[in-house]
């Protein structure tokens, strides 16, 4: 049992460098990043235009005169 151990724990020792950082970063963005990016951009502005027409209409009616009905 002392030997396996050991065993694993030599493998695990000498195997570390392997996971280690290459150094080899990529400063580039792929096309997915930049899809990715696109796509948030247009949900944003599809979102952007109900918002504007729904403030614009608040507005409206706050500053709108009061009509004369009433409901019963």
């Amino acid at each position: 049992m002392k030997t396996a151990l050991k065993t694993i724990v030599t493998m695990i020792a000498l195997t570390s460098s392997a996971f280690a950082a290459s150094g080899a970063e990529s400063e580039a963005n792929g096309i997915l990043v930049y899809l990715f990016l696109g796509l948030g951009a247009l949900i944003i502005a599809f979102q952007l235009l109900p918002g504007l027409t729904l403030f614009a209409s608040m507005i409206k009616g706050l500053f709108s005169a009061k009509s004369d009905e009433t409901t019963h």
